[in-house]
């Protein structure tokens, strides 16, 4: 017998269409990014799918969600950890934010939750360290801030200049590597004082 696939076991629970605009449900199954408003998108789920697969997330883990948006991915990956685990999404658009909490509190996973991002803090290292990041936003280059807050050991997933980038810290030591090509919206930094 196959061994369960926990990412597509989270996709099965964790049904795209309530984390979509009510205009844009009926496209839940379209495999490519919805909008979402303030110029964000749902991203598109083979790329969610192939994002958590890199992240490799464990039950009971503490992960952070970094661009949760409508909180798809942040029910997604409360999901793979299970209610042993917890799940924080740092939203730095303060309506996506409101709605991605509502969203995420309507799936009964009380161990995930959406916040909107503090002024001039990209992450959480006030809680941190995480054992897994995820960001679902492109930066330009690899934030160093975010390094700083995976656990040892550690994952941490980013598109980087348009190539999915998988950070590892094990031992003491920091690794990179990089695993395709994909578009996603730019990784705003949050701004001092708030926006």
């Amino acid at each position: 017998m196959d061994a369960v696939d926990p990412v597509a076991a989270a996709f099965e629970a964790v049904r795209r269409e309530g984390f979509l605009p009510r205009r844009a449900r009926s496209r839940a199954d379209h495999d490519g990014p919805i909008l979402i408003g303030h110029g964000q998108t749902n991203s598109q789920p083979r790329t969610v799918a192939d994002m958590l697969r890199l992240l490799d997330v464990r039950p009971g883990q503490r992960v952070l969600d970094v661009g949760s948006g409508s909180g798809w991915t942040t029910a997604l990956l409360a999901h793979l950890t299970g209610p042993e685990g917890a799940v924080v999404g740092v939203e730095l658009e303060p309506d996506l934010a409101r709605w991605g909490a509502e969203n995420v509190a309507a799936v009964g996973m009380p161990w995930a939750s959406v916040r909107e991002s503090l002024p001039g803090v990209l992450g959480d290292p006030e809680h941190a360290p995480w054992d897994r990041i995820l960001v679902s936003a492109e930066a330009d280059e690899l934030p160093p801030s975010l390094v700083g807050q995976l656990a040892d050991p550690g994952r941490l997933v980013i598109p980087v200049a348009g190539t999915m980038t998988l950070v590892v810290r094990a031992g003491g030591d920091v690794s990179t590597s990089g695993h395709g090509r994909y578009r996603f919206v730019p990784l705003r930094q949050p701004r001092p004082g708030g926006s």
